[in-house]
C-alpha cells in the first residue's frame, strides 16, 4: 500500500487468546474510517502458535498484515510491528482491547493539532462486574489523573493506547526489550521520549474497551510484575542520571482513599482492599527483581 495514502498503523501484540484477537478485529473492521487509510499488523509473539486460522476471516475486510516472531515478550512484538509500519503514524493496542468507532477519526484530528506529540488515549474496563479487572483499571486511572493531570503536558500512558509518527518511534529506538513482560516499557517509553524532548498530550476521546478478565491470583500476578517492572524502570532511571524520584505521601493516601469517591456501595470497600493488595504485590515484585539483580 502507498505510504502517502496510509495515515495509521495499527500493532497489536498477540500470544494465545485467539478469541480476544478475533473480538479485537472485529472492532477494527467496524471502525468508521475509511481502509485505505490504516492497516493493522498483527504480530503473533509465538512460532509454536497459529493465529491464521483466526485472522483468516478478516484478511478480506482490512489490509492486514501477520509477521510472526519466537517468544519474546511484548515489547519485541511492538517493535517487529512498528519497524514494519507503512503509515505514517503507528498507534498500539493489546489483543484483549477493542476500540471505540471514532477511535482513529479522533486520533486523525488530534494529530491535525499537534502531530509531533505522543497522543494518549483513555482505555475503559470492559468487565464492570469482575471486580479484579475493575480494580485494575482504576488503579490506571489514579496513575492517569494524576501524571495527566494537565492534558497537554501529560507524563504516563499504558501501551495498549497510544500513537506517534512511526518516524519519532524509529528515532527513540522503540520500546526497551529489556522489559519481558507486559510491566513496566511504557512507562520508561514515555520517560524516555520526555527526557529526549517530546511532548506527550492526553486525549480521553481516543477510547479502547479493556477486556482483561482478573481472579485474585491473576490480579496478584499483575500486580507482582508492575513491581518487578518499577524496579527495571528505575535502574534505567538511574543510568540515564536521574534519580529516583519518592512519591510524597499524599500520593499514596489518594491512591488508597480513589475507590471511595469512584464506585458505589460495598464495591467501593472491596476496590479499596484490593488498591492494598496490589501495593503488597507490587512490593514484593520490586524486592524480588531486586534480589535477582543483586544475584546477576
Amino acid at each position: 500500500m502507498n505510504q502517502a495514502k496510509t495515515l495509521f498503523s495499527i500493532v497489536v501484540p498477540t500470544y494465545n487468546r485467539p478469541d480476544k484477537l478475533a473480538q479485537c478485529l472485529q472492532s477494527f473492521v467496524e471502525l468508521e474510517y475509511p481502509r485505505d487509510r490504516f492497516q493493522v499488523i498483527v504480530v503473533n509473539d509465538s512460532t509454536e502458535i497459529s493465529v491464521e486460522t483466526t485472522i483468516y476471516p478478516f484478511q478480506s475486510q482490512l489490509n492486514l498484515i501477520l509477521l510472526t516472531q519466537p517468544n519474546s515478550g511484548p515489547a519485541t512484538a511492538r517493535n517487529t510491528g512498528a519497524f514494519a509500519a507503512e503509515g505514517k503514524f503507528v498507534v498500539f493496542t493489546d489483543d484483549d482491547c477493542t476500540v471505540a468507532a471514532d477511535w482513529l477519526q479522533n486520533l486523525e484530528k488530534r494529530f491535525g493539532e499537534t502531530p509531533d506529540c505522543l497522543i494518549g488515549g483513555r482505555t475503559v474496563n470492559a468487565l464492570p462486574d469482575n471486580i479484579y479487572s475493575t480494580a485494575s483499571q482504576q488503579l490506571i486511572d489514579y496513575l492517569y489523573s494524576y501524571y495527566n493531570a494537565i492534558a497537554d503536558r501529560a507524563q504516563f500512558f499504558t501501551s495498549n493506547n497510544f500513537a506517534l509518527s512511526a518516524e519519532a518511534f524509529q528515532q527513540i529506538g522503540g520500546f526497551d526489550t529489556t522489559f519481558s513482560l507486559a510491566a513496566g516499557e511504557d512507562r520508561e517509553f514515555c520517560f524516555r521520549w520526555l527526557n529526549l524532548g517530546g511532548r506527550a498530550v492526553y486525549a480521553p476521546e481516543v477510547i479502547v474497551y479493556h477486556s482483561h478478565a482478573l481472579t485474585l491470583g491473576k490480579f496478584w500476578r499483575q500486580q507482582f510484575n508492575y513491581g518487578r517492572g518499577a524496579f527495571l524502570f528505575g535502574e534505567i532511571v538511574s543510568k540515564h542520571g536521574a534519580k529516583g524520584k519518592r512519591q510524597h505521601p499524599s500520593f499514596y493516601l489518594n491512591l488508597l482513599t480513589y475507590p471511595l469517591f469512584h464506585g458505589s456501595g460495598i464495591q467501593r470497600l472491596l476496590i479499596t482492599g484490593l488498591f492494598l493488595v496490589s501495593q503488597a504485590g507490587i512490593a514484593a515484585g520490586l524486592f524480588w527483581e531486586k534480589n535477582v539483580f543483586v544475584e546477576k
